[in-house]
């Protein structure tokens, strides 16, 4: 089978295409023929080595999606032909976040997806949707799950609260689409104009163009009478943390997501304490949320967005796309 590996090159990393013998389901897993990879940023921040990880040698990309081909020993809850799409984690069938669990990461602690051919934990993948493409299964391990656990298992979103997303990418979309299938009142920002009314499409009520407002934490305050919102999905990380305490209500919700605005913290975090905001550190989720989140999706039928697919052996100029910042949605790589 052929599989993609981290390769080291200068202070960085490049993807090595290699063929190499078939795995075999060990007892207690699956083989999956792989159908499509998704991106995710954490997979720029790993080629770019900007983590000094030792990863070389590792196969990319923690989310992917197919069909099993074979069991291994013991396995009874999965069977062969059954679509499905791998956790993040290998090990965080359920319970609580481990340290275990954080260093099964996939793509990044552990051999990831981008390949024809992969062995997981039988408990580590979960049955895919009915009413998806593998290409749009694969979307989900990373972000639509980071979504789902930001608004539902983390954050209690309800009918008629407020949610904020930035962005365009994976996770804000799959926040807006879920917020919208909540009922709740969604505050897009982009600083793309040509985006506005795809956001508007699916579902936000308001999208502030950040390139009109620079101030847009001001603007959600003017859009929510001052009040603020419930919910800040907040992707830009610490370096745009201190702008979401300020559009985030009293008493309300920052779940703590990703690093795309820097990851140096404010000098000032008194204002969390003096609005009573919670804030919650989003790593993923379990195999668990991940079944939980699956049957909310077929239940609301909502699909993901893809922005564009790349072929398996185009798999650097997925990640040149993604890195481009063009994007809208998801960038996944099929597999033949």
């Amino acid at each position: 089978m052929r599989r993609y590996v981290f390769a080291p090159d200068g202070d960085r990393f490049r993807l090595d295409l290699q063929q190499v013998a078939d795995p075999q389901p060990g007892a207690g897993e699956v083989l999956v023929r792989v159908k499509a990879c998704s991106l995710n940023y954490r997979d720029l921040i790993m080629v770019r080595n900007e983590r000094k990880l030792p990863i070389s040698g590792l196969v990319p990309i923690s989310d992917g999606a197919g069909e099993i081909v074979a069991v291994g020993a013991g396995v009874r809850e999965r069977t062969v032909g059954e679509r499905v799409a791998a956790d993040f984690f290998r090990r965080w069938p359920h319970g609580c976040f481990s340290k275990s669990a954080m260093d099964s990461a996939q793509g990044g602690a552990v051999d990831g997806m981008l390949a024809e051919l992969v062995a997981l934990p039988a408990n580590a993948v979960v049955p895919i949707p009915e009413h998806l493409s593998f290409s749009e299964a694969a979307t989900l391990p990373c972000a639509g799950l980071t979504a789902w656990n930001a608004l539902v298992t983390r954050g209690n979103l309800s009918a008629g609260q407020t949610v904020l997303v930035l962005g365009s990418g994976g996770v804000s979309v799959f926040a807006l689409q879920i917020a919208h299938a909540l009922k709740a009142t969604v505050i897009a920002t982009t600083s793309t104009p040509t985006k506005v009314s795809k956001l508007t499409a699916l579902g936000a009520t308001y999208v502030i163009d950040t390139r009109a407002r620079v101030d847009w934490e001001v603007a959600v305050h003017e859009l929510t009478n001052k009040r603020g919102v419930d919910h800040v999905v907040e992707v830009g990380g610490v370096g745009s943390l201190e702008r979401s305490i300020k559009a985030v209500a009293h008493a309300g919700h920052i779940a703590l997501i990703g690093v795309l605005a820097g990851t140096q913290p404010p000098t000032n975090l008194f204002s969390l304490a003096h609005k009573n905001v919670n804030v919650s550190g989003i790593y993923v989720g379990s195999a668990e949320h991940f079944a939980a989140m699956n049957r909310f999706l077929s239940a609301h039928k909502i699909k993901p967005i893809v922005d564009r697919e790349f072929g398996f052996v185009d798999a650097a100029k997925a990640y040149d796309h993604l890195a481009s910042g063009t994007h809208m949605g998801k960038v996944v790589i099929t597999i033949p």
